[in-house]
């Protein structure tokens, strides 16, 4: 990345485009492996099935787990934030 005359780094659109979107993707699966291995620590191991869904949910039903894996009494509790 080259960087301007005052010192802030220059990036292309394409690479704005590309290479950010690849950075939100890896937060995005980031943060679903940090939700999977809270619920199997609380829950125990989980089947792919939920596994699957917790990977492919947005970043707000992703936010409602979080908010329900401590709180919850059981696992079709923290799951109900995935309807």
């Amino acid at each position: 990345m080259a960087m301007n005359s005052l010192g802030f780094e220059y990036q292309s659109n394409f690479a704005r485009r590309h290479f950010g979107q690849g950075k939100e993707e890896g937060r995005a699966e980031g943060r679903a492996e940090v939700v999977l291995k809270l619920l199997a620590l609380r829950f125990g191991p989980l089947n792919e099935g939920i596994q699957a869904r917790i990977q492919r949910a947005r970043d707000t039903q992703v936010d409602a787990v979080v908010e329900r894996v401590l709180t919850a009494r059981t696992l079709e509790e923290v799951l109900g934030a995935l309807a």
